[in-house]
């Protein structure tokens, strides 16, 4: 591997993880006061015309027919679609009710998630150090779940819907921006019915009475988008596992502004629980390391 592009790579992989942590975070925690609902339908349909844009530009409209005419691909892709939109409604939802922190949870075990469920289901092998950090999450959230008034309910809930749509997607040979125009086409017409809905009943702020509102939530399509295709070419130049450790920076930075930017809660219980989480996120970062 060429080291210059492997820089560039760690870079790129980084700008695309700090984006998701804080920029990312910040922005749509920002918007969320027009609804968890209307900020969702927004980043879909704007996810949406700024993919079909890109796919323009770059000239990939082949891929999206050989997407499409295949039918396990469609199948998946129809699946997964609303995977996504299930964990950006949950995640938008985390940010709009100041959870998170227990969002951050959810990413610092998604990763691990993944590979129980890779285990699980496409009988991929464990070493012990990988058997150990699915072992201590276990831990971590039995724990937690003694007090389920702490519960990290929703971090938990976007963990598995997230490991479950990168499990779907494994199934499947379709570059990563090709498959989410794909979604978000297939859950475009869901997120149009909802708006028109949000419109009948008057709770609409995406209006021309509020152009500055109109541009923010436009600006919920970028915000998915640019991070995005910045994290997939760190991927392409310095490989899947360098990028996987890169990743945890997006919940590190999404738990240190929820606790000190936002003035989050965080109760002794689930500071003890963390401590653990983050033990087996460093189990799991040494072990890629050794593999890479």
């Amino acid at each position: 591997m060429n080291k210059e592009e492997f820089k560039k790579g760690v870079l790129s992989a980084t700008l695309g993880s700090l984006w998701w942590g804080i920029l990312g975070t910040y922005f749509f925690q920002f918007i969320t006061f027009v609804g968890t609902l209307e900020v969702v339908v927004h980043r879909c349909i704007w996810t949406s015309c700024i993919l079909l844009i890109t796919t323009l530009i770059f000239n990939k409209w082949y891929l999206v027919k050989q997407s499409i005419i295949n039918k396990k691909n469609f199948f998946i892709l129809f699946v997964t679609s609303f995977l996504i939109f299930g964990n950006w409604t949950a995640w938008i939802y985390a940010v709009a009710t100041n959870r998170i922190i227990d969002a951050s949870y959810g990413y610092f075990i998604f990763p691990i998630l993944t590979v129980f469920f890779d285990y699980l289901f496409l009988k991929e092998k464990l070493n012990k150090k990988r058997i150990f950090s699915i072992i201590i999450v276990i831990v971590s959230s039995i724990y937690l779940a003694f007090n389920l008034s702490m519960f990290p309910w929703i971090g938990i809930l976007v963990a598995i819907l997230w490991a479950t749509y990168n499990l779907l997607r494994k199934l499947i040979n379709v570059e990563t921006d090709i498959g989410l125009l794909i979604e978000s086409l297939f859950i475009l017409p869901v997120a149009i019915v909802f708006f028109y809905f949000i419109y009948q009943k008057g709770f609409n702020d995406f209006s021309f009475a509020n152009p500055k509102i109109m541009f923010y939530l436009f600006l919920a399509g970028p915000m998915t988008v640019i991070p995005l295709f910045l994290f997939i070419k760190g991927v392409e130049k310095c490989g899947l596992s360098s990028s996987g450790m890169i990743f945890f920076i997006t919940p590190t930075s999404q738990f240190l502004l929820g606790y000190f930017y936002y003035n989050e809660p965080f109760s002794t219980d689930k500071f003890l629980s963390f401590i653990l989480i983050w033990i087996a996120v460093l189990i799991y970062l040494r072990d890629l390391y050794e593999n890479n």
